[in-house]
C-alpha cells in the first residue's frame, strides 16, 4: 500500500510517501528548488519520494492533501466580502491563485504526475494532529495543535487512541496566536512566516513590560481560549497585518535593517510571555478534560522550543511528543498517516525516531562534485574522520558537516549542519557575523550526547528534534558559553548512538579532547537560503562563507589548502 501526502500553495510545500505503514521518504520542495519556504507544487519532492520508494506513479494507491481547499476558500472569500472595500488589494492578489490551482488539486495531480486515482482531503488541523500522534510512541495521548490558520481553525484540542484521532474543540479565525506571532514578526522588522524564530531569540534579551497591553488585545478565558480585538490588526486589509491602532499602542514599527531598540526587545519578550501563558492554560485544560498523561504537539507554533519546554514543565503532562516538521510541511506526513491508519485502519507499526528522510548522495557523486569544483580533499575512514574533525572543532575551527540523508523539517539535526566549539565564548559572534550573517543576538544550539544531557541541562525527557529549550544548570554555564542564551536556556538536541551513530561518535571524540560531551549544531545554510541538499549546495555555501572546513561524507576539504 503506497500513500502519497502533499502540502503546498501557502508556504513550506512538501511531500511524504508511506509504504506499508513506514515513512519511506519525506522532503520539502525548498531543498530542491532553493526557494526558502517554497509554496510551489512540490513536484521535485514528489519525484524524490517515488524514486526512493522504488515505485512508479501508477503504484500510488491514494494521494492525500493536507487541507480542504473549498472549505478554506469559503473562509477567504467571506472575509474579503466582510472587509470590503479595504480587502480589495488582497482580493486581487489571492483570487487568481485560487482559480489557477488551489481549487483543482486533482487536476493539478493529473497534469503534473499523471495521477488519476483517489485524492482524499482532510482538515488542516487534523493533518497536524495526525502528524504528531500517529507516528508517536503513544497508544493514547492528548493532542494540541496551533498555527496561523487552516480552513477556519487556528488551534485545536483533541486526543488519539490506537488508530483514531479526534478533535473535540477548536478556536477559529481571526482568534489566532500564530497570526499574532507572525504579525509581531513583521512589526519588529523581520520576515513573516520565516523569522518567527528570530523574534523568539530576541525575546530572551528583553523584559515583558508590555504584557498587560497584549492582555487587553486578547480577552483570555480561564481555560486559555480567547477572543482577539481585531481593531489592532489588518489580517485581510492591505499590506500590513497590524493596524494604526496597534502602532499607536506599541509605537512606530521597525523596518528591516533598523537598529534594534530596548523597546523592540521588550515587545518580543512580552509577546513570547503572553503566548507561553496562553498555551500553558490551554494545555492544562486539555489535561483536565482528557485525563491523559501524554501530549502530542504539532502546528507551526510548536516550533517555539521555549514555549514547548514551559508546557512540559507546567501543564501536568508526563511525556511529550512534538512533530519535528511541525509546520505545514508536516501536514503531508499527517494526511498520509491518517489515510493509512485511520481511514484504512491499518496497524501503526512505525515510530518517528528521526527525521533523516530526504535525499542522500553516494561517495561517487560527492567525489564528482569535488573534482568538478577543483577542490583539494582528503579521504578518511570513520574513526579517522571523527577524530580529525573533533580536533578541528577543539581548535575553534568552524566545520560544514554533510552526511547521509537530509532532515525533514526546519531543524538540521546532524546531517546538514554547521558545527563549532561550544566552549569558545566568542563563537556566537563569529558564527553570526562570518558564517550565518545574521543578527548578533541569535543563539546557537548544543548537540549533546543523550546519556550526558542531564548533567548540563534541566531536562525532563530526551530532545532528539531540537524542540525543547531547558535551562542550563548554573554550574555548567561557564563551561559552555557558546550555547548559553542570555535567558540561561539552550535549544537542546540530544544525540543517541542508535539514531545518528557518526554524529554521536564525533561528539564522543570531542569529549575525549575537551571533557565536554557536546558541540554546537546549526543549520547548514546562509541567511535567506534553505538548508543545503546536494554536495554542490554545500560547496557553494562553503565558498561564500568563512567556514574553515567542509566535510562531505568521508571527504574533508580544508579552506587553508
Amino acid at each position: 500500500m503506497n500513500i502519497l501526502g502533499v502540502s503546498c500553495f501557502y508556504h513550506d510545500s512538501a511531500a511524504c510517501l508511506i509504504k506499508d505503514g513506514v515513512i519511506v521518504a519525506a522532503a520539502q520542495e525548498e531543498r530542491f528548488n532553493r526557494i526558502k519556504n517554497s509554496c510551489e507544487f512540490p513536484i521535485n519532492a514528489i519525484n524524490f519520494c517515488i524514486q526512493k520508494a522504488g515505485i512508479t506513479f501508477n503504484d500510488i494507491d491514494y494521494v492525500g492533501f493536507y487541507e480542504k481547499p473549498f472549505f478554506k476558500f469559503y473562509r477567504v472569500l467571506s472575509n474579503h466580502l466582510k472587509d470590503w472595500p479595504f480587502s480589495f488589494s488582497n482580493f486581487l492578489d489571492t483570487m487568481p491563485k485560487w482559480l489557477q490551482d488551489r481549487l483543482i488539486i486533482p487536476l493539478i495531480l493529473e497534469k503534473e504526475i499523471g495521477f488519476k486515482g483517489k485524492v482524499l482531503f482532510i482538515k488542516h488541523h487534523l493533518s497536524h494532529a495526525s502528524s504528531a500522534f500517529l507516528v508517536s510512541p503513544f497508544e493514547e495521548a492528548a493532542i494540541l495543535t496551533c498555527d496561523g490558520v487552516g480552513e477556519w481553525a487556528t488551534l485545536t484540542c483533541g486526543f488519539g487512541r490506537g488508530n483514531d484521532v479526534k478533535i473535540y474543540k477548536e478556536l477559529r479565525y481571526p482568534n489566532s496566536l500564530g497570526l499574532l506571532y507572525t504579525a509581531l514578526t513583521a512589526y519588529l522588522g523581520f520576515a513573516a512566516n520565516q523569522e518567527e524564530g528570530t523574534v523568539m531569540a530576541l525575546a530572551g534579551c528583553g523584559n515583558p513590560g508590555y504584557l498587560d497591553k497584549f492582555k487587553k488585545i486578547f480577552n483570555v478565558k480561564p481555560d486559555g481560549s480567547f477572543i482577539i480585538d481585531t481593531s489592532y490588526f489588518g489580517f485581510n486589509k492591505g499590506s500590513k497585518m497590524y493596524s494604526r491602532k496597534f502602532i499607536k499602542t506599541f509605537g512606530k514599527d521597525r523596518k528591516s535593517g533598523d537598529k534594534i531598540e530596548e523597546r523592540h526587545r521588550d515587545i518580543a519578550a512580552s509577546l513570547q510571555k503572553f503566548v507561553e501563558e496562553t498555551l500553558i492554560s490551554i494545555a492544562r485544560a486539555l489535561h483536565n478534560e482528557t485525563k491523559m498523561d501524554k501530549l502530542c504537539l504539532a502546528g507551526g507554533s510548536f516550533l517555539n522550543c521555549v514555549a514547548n519546554n514551559k508546557i512540559l514543565e507546567e501543564a501536568s503532562f508526563k511525556e511529550i511528543f512534538i512533530q519535528p516538521a511541525a509546520g505545514d510541511a508536516g501536514g503531508a506526513l499527517g494526511v498520509a498517516s491518517y489515510i493509512y491508519h485511520t481511514i484504512l485502519k491499518k496497524p501503526r507499526n512505525h515510530i518517528m525516531t528521526h527525521t533523516y528522510l530526504g535525499p542522500e548522495f553516494s561517495a561517487t557523486e560527492i567525489r564528482r562534485a569535488l573534482l568538478t569544483n577543483n577542490l583539494n580533499f582528503q579521504e578518511f575512514d570513520e574513526s579517522g574522520l571523527t577524530k580529525n574533525i573533533a580536533e578541528k572543532l577543539a581548535n575553534n575551527e568552524i566545520v560544514g558537516w554533510f552526511q547521509g540523508r537530509t532532515e525533514f523539517g526546519p531543524r538540521a539535526l546532524g546531517n546538514r549542519s554547521i558545527l563549532a566549539n561550544p566552549c569558545n565564548p566568542n563563537i556566537k559572534g563569529l558564527l553570526n557575523s562570518k558564517v550565518k550573517k545574521r543578527e548578533p543576538f541569535r543563539p546557537y544550539a548544543p548537540a549533546v550526547l543523550e546519556e550526558r544531557a542531564n548533567e548540563f541541562f534541566e531536562m525532563r525527557c530526551k530532545s532528539p528534534f531540537m524542540l525543547l529549550a531547558p535551562k542550563i544548570k548554573a554550574e555548567k554555564k561557564g563551561l559552555i558559553p557558546g550555547v548559553t542564551h542570555v535567558d540561561g536556556t539552550a535549544r537542546v538536541q540530544t544525540v543517541g548512538k542508535d539514531t545518528n551513530q557518526r554524529l554521536w561518535q564525533l561528539i564522543k571524540e570531542f569529549e575525549n579532547i575537551t571533557g565536554i560531551p557536546m558541540i554546537i549544531n546549526t543549520s547548514f545554510n546562509l541567511r535567506g537560503e534553505p538548508i543545503v541538499c546536494t554536495p554542490e549546495d554545500a560547496i557553494n555555501s562553503f565558498k561564500k562563507s568563512e567556514m574553515d572546513c567542509l566535510v562531505l561524507g568521508d571527504y574533508v576539504i580544508d579552506k587553508k589548502t
